[in-house]
């Protein structure tokens, strides 16, 4: 029987399932920042955001793993997800991949280089990027609307360079990057900077 909802053949294939376990194993220990949520949601959030934005399966892929090599072992990282997913996936993780340096570089000097980054990436990433930038920021919403002013003690910078960095991707991307994502991205930033959420 064949219903109007399926197709011949899965748009995903067995490597969106291999990526999504390896993302798995590689953040299994890792929480989001603020709670008790397992890291995996927000990577299934972002894969989920690329697809229902058009992105492909290697796109989807690179959204699971965009966090691996700056959170789960630096250049090692790298090489094993271009040898599992291949070079395209390796790419865009790349793009997406603030600083590998452990320890971290300040706040402030990562997130210019992640600007400069968006600003150069191709389509595929820039993609990526603004979905994880939406899920980052519709999380900051919900807990602001749960926590108030104390969700911004979570972070490495202060409410105004937190609104700072995330106007400044949308400006980076605004006219590069024809996506839904981009409108909501700025629906949240106004309403974390109306006077009464300050």
């Amino acid at each position: 029987m064949n219903h109007q909802n399926e197709i011949e053949v899965p748009l995903l294939t067995q490597r969106f399932e291999q990526a999504l376990g390896y993302a798995f194993h590689l953040h299994a220990h890792q929480l989001r920042k603020g709670g008790a949520i397992p890291y995996i949601s927000h990577l299934m959030s972002v894969a989920a955001l690329v697809l229902e934005d058009g992105g492909d399966e290697d796109a989807a892929i690179a959204a699971l793993l965009h966090d691996a090599v700056e959170d789960q072992g630096g250049a090692a990282i790298r090489d094993e997800i271009r040898q599992r997913f291949g070079d395209r996936v390796s790419h865009i993780v790349d793009a997406c991949t603030e600083s590998d340096q452990k320890p971290k570089p300040p706040w402030k000097q990562r997130k210019l280089q992640a600007l400069a980054q968006m600003q150069q990436a191709e389509p595929a990433a820039l993609r990526v990027m603004v979905a994880d930038k939406l899920h980052n920021l519709r999380s900051i919403w919900a807990d602001w609307q749960r926590q108030g002013d104390s969700v911004w003690e979570r972070f490495n910078a202060d409410r105004t360079e937190v609104l700072w960095f995330y106007g400044a991707c949308v400006e980076a991307v605004r006219d590069r990057f024809n996506s839904p994502m981009v409108t909501e991205l700025e629906i949240i930033l106004n309403r974390l900077n109306q006077p009464g959420n300050q």
